[in-house]
């Protein structure tokens, strides 16, 4: 019996010891369901205990409502009190009663930068711009169990967090001493939860800023998966650093039903008409703490002047010709041309509708009458600003041809923009000359090392895919033209363009501000590969603050039909820009990446427009603008769907 029992034991030690080497204290990749160090082990890890228990794929939905200072994810309607649920049993292998000290975070996986440096093998410096976070008072670090006896018994502790804007409770994003958590909402995309418990001895030798995630080492917050998954974290002999199985989706998918918010910030401060204020559009209590979009107010300066024939039609349905285009661009004097800007709403909540019934959103160009002229472009913009995500839009945006190719000289554009700011939504710092100071300076605009202006568009219009390797010849004047077209770009479009009335192109654009940075930074038109497609980017200049690629596209097939969808695919190295019919047959038709272009990593809004362009922004533009009508009557476009994920 003596000897059985001696037998037993060594056998036990050595399925100890076994276990010990398997499951390594700190190793933050093993999905067992129990782990064991020498003093204490794991058992039933559940960071999300009361949400979706039996699900391995959860997805939760950003809670819209009274979300205007930021989002937290549960909200108080998603679970009891707002908050998830941590639940596991520990048992003290030890040989006496201890504490044990414990801490449970959070890292959005899905739009991160590698902790670990591919070539040094040390952490990426950019892993601390990860969506990272835990406990939402950082002062508290660690949190102690009570004396846990060593019973050989497993004891169920539990405790509560959420996903919070801000986790790191950075100062940069505090304003009058207030934490703004909504400057850095948290991320959509795949959400994973580590759990770490150690030792009181171990927890000493745990940096604070490690502890505490937002303090700082040398200026720069540590990210605490790089510490306890590849730092010396790794190696601690009792901490468990498990990183749960069990992950959360988060999606953001606004009700466009659920008004339209009205900001007289759009207006610059003056005095405007509010007579179409409605329920589901304004500025009462309601629609500002729950409506997830708001009018937008495109930009208006000199560059959108225009001297217009005084022609009012309806470009789409009147069967409008090139010749009724050539005869009405060569018939008008020059003193009868009418000088006007491209408009903006002087009347805000008139051209653009929130439906609570069918959950989306109209927006309509105004037609115009004599005596009115007016070109006004439309467009609605979201209120709450993320860092990254794929945005896709199911949208019924305008025709842009006729039967006879004729363009009415619209653009539909779904980009994203700045969410502005200043310092708090700063881009990273560009490492080689700097940024171009302002988004509408020329050449000799100073360069700094940051600034908060971002855009990634799509521009749809009618204009050649054309990509020069050189700068279009400079603009000049026609002596024999009557008409006003002085700024008109002489350029021989090829034959392949010009026959194909019944295309439209696709322009994607990332405005990176003219940061050298990039190795492959270009001018002209150089390519780029992506899964067996090349794509063409183009630059005017070293100082132009702007990449685009162009392809064609058929515009029935784009807009004809009851809807079609776009994709922004927006990620810390690279973006993509798709369109399709339906979700699961998205094809793309951009591709940028780090090597050619700076990626923004600020928070951005999405705006969708129908909107007019001044043609000389699009040198070769079959169509001058200020040749094409007035709009006969209002020119619809309908919103279905946004979504975020």
């Amino acid at each position: 019996m003596k000897n059985n029992n001696t037998y037993s034991s060594i056998v036990f030690f050595l399925l100890t010891v076994i276990a010990a080497g398997l499951f390594s204290c700190s190793n933050g990749s093993q999905n067992g369901p129990t782990l064991s160090c020498e003093k204490f082990s794991l058992n039933n890890v559940d960071p999300l205990s009361n949400y979706q228990k039996d699900s391995l794929d959860n997805h939760i939905y950003l809670d819209y409502n009274n979300a205007v200072e930021g989002f937290s994810v549960p909200s108080i309607a998603q679970t009891k009190d707002g908050k998830f649920e941590l639940s596991f049993e520990i048992k003290n292998t030890g040989t006496a009663p201890q504490k044990f000290y414990y801490k449970i975070y959070y890292q959005n996986e899905r739009y991160k930068f590698p902790e670990i440096d591919s070539v040094s093998k040390n952490e990426n410096p950019l892993a601390e711009e990860n969506f990272y976070g835990s406990w939402e008072e950082t002062g508290i670090a660690f949190k102690s169990t009570t004396a846990i006896a060593n019973d050989d018994e497993y004891h169920t502790i539990t405790d509560k967090f959420r996903i919070v804007g801000n986790p790191r409770n950075d100062q940069r994003y505090f304003s009058n001493g207030k934490n703004d958590r909504w400057k850095r909402n948290p991320r959509v995309g795949e959400y994973k939860f580590m759990l770490v418990v150690c030792t009181e001895d171990d927890l000493k030798t745990i940096p604070t800023e490690v502890q505490d995630i937002s303090k700082k080492s040398k200026d720069h917050f540590v990210n605490p998966y790089y510490f306890f998954n590849y730092g010396k974290g790794k190696g601690l002999k009792n901490t468990i650093a498990y990183t749960s199985e069990k992950s959360l989706l988060v999606v953001a998918k606004p009700n466009l039903g659920a008004g339209i918010y009205i900001n007289d910030m759009s207006f610059n401060g003056k005095e405007y008409d509010k007579s179409y204020f409605c329920a589901t559009c304004g500025q009462d209590s309601n629609i500002y703490k729950n409506a997830p979009i708001q009018q937008f107010i495109n930009y208006v300066d000199a560059s959108t002047k225009m001297e217009n024939i005084p022609v009012i039609a309806d470009i789409l349905k009147d069967n409008y010709s090139k010749t009724d285009y050539n005869w009405n661009k060569s018939f008008y004097k020059k003193e009868e041309l009418i000088p006007t800007l491209i408009q903006t709403a002087k009347h805000p909540c008139q051209t653009v509708f929130s439906d609570p019934k069918e959950n989306k959103i109209v927006i309509k160009n105004p037609g115009t009458k004599y005596g009115e002229w007016k070109k006004e472009s439309v467009g609605i913009i979201t209120r709450h600003g993320f860092t990254y995500g794929k945005y896709r839009v199911k949208v019924k945006l305008t025709e842009l041809l006729n039967k006879n190719g004729v363009w009415n000289g619209l653009t539909n554009a779904i980009w994203l923009i700045t969410q502005g700011g200043g310092e708090w939504n700063f881009r990273r710092s560009c490492n080689k000359e700097g940024y171009m100071a302002s988004y509408w300076g020329g050449k000799d605009d100073k360069r700094v090392a940051a600034v908060d202006y971002s855009e990634i568009d799509f521009e749809i219009l009618k204009t050649p895919p054309y990509c020069p390797d050189n700068e279009f010849p400079p603009v000049f004047k026609n002596p024999n033209d009557n008409n006003k077209n002085i700024n008109s770009w002489n350029i021989p479009m090829p034959d392949d363009i010009t026959k194909n009335d019944d295309n439209i192109t696709v322009a994607c654009t990332n405005w990176d501000m003219a940061c050298w940075e990039p190795k492959n930074f270009g001018v002209g038109c150089n390519p780029i590969e992506h899964k067996g497609q090349t794509y063409y980017t183009h630059r005017w200049d070293h100082w132009y603050r702007a990449i685009t690629e162009k392809k064609e596209e058929k515009d029935d097939e784009l807009f004809a039909g009851e809807y079609y969808y776009f994709e922004i695919d927006w990620r810390p190295t690279e973006i993509i820009w798709r369109i399709g019919p339906s979700p699961d047959k998205m094809r793309e038709v951009g591709y940028m990446n780090e090597t050619v272009t700076s990626i923004p990593n600020n928070q951005m809004l999405l705006i969708i427009t129908q909107e007019y362009h001044n043609t000389q922004w699009w040198p070769g533009a079959p169509y001058s603008q200020d040749n094409l009508p007035f709009p006969l009557n209002d020119i619809p476009g309908e919103i279905y769907e946004l979504v975020i994920e």
